[in-house]
């Protein structure tokens, strides 16, 4: 990554981490009459894990979050998220650039879901991902070393 940096989290960063969850995803929940600050805040909080979360720098300012698990035959991107002011400077991109490097060195497939009225569908099919099934809310995606897309 070049003008983006990945810095570990700690416990006291979670509060935070998921204010700015409820930033990000605000646009997406309300477009589907689903905005609930404090779920979207306890949907983040209840599996809160630093060892797995990363603060996304820009510049050295912090401008995201980054929550990707190991499970034991694919890696879950369980969070991406990009502050509303920092969305569309290429942010994402660079972050999912890591990402997917981390799984061509583990030879691991990448899982995703994401909600179906949100822009992230059509950035993780940019991405390489291909859609896998559906429920009620949520898209979920797969992306495979093998594609070498990105």
């Amino acid at each position: 990554m070049s003008a983006i940096a990945l810095k570990p989290a700690v416990a006291e960063d979670a509060a935070h981490l998921a204010e700015l969850r409820v930033r990000a995803m605000q646009p997406s929940l309300e477009a589907v009459g689903r905005f609930d600050p404090e779920r979207a805040r306890t949907r983040f909080l209840d599996s809160f894990d630093s060892s797995v979360t990363w603060h996304i720098l820009k510049g050295g300012k912090p401008v995201g979050v980054l929550v990707l698990r190991g499970k034991q035959d694919h890696l879950l991107l369980d969070h991406l998220y990009v502050e509303p002011g920092s969305q569309g400077q290429n942010v994402g991109h660079e972050v999912m650039q890591y990402v997917l490097s981390q799984a061509r060195q583990q030879g691991l497939p990448v899982k995703v879901g994401a909600l179906k009225s949100s822009r992230s569908n059509e950035f993780y099919i940019r991405h390489g991902f291909t859609l896998v099934s559906a429920a009620e809310w949520d898209n979920y995606y797969s992306w495979e070393p093998q594609q070498g897309a990105a």
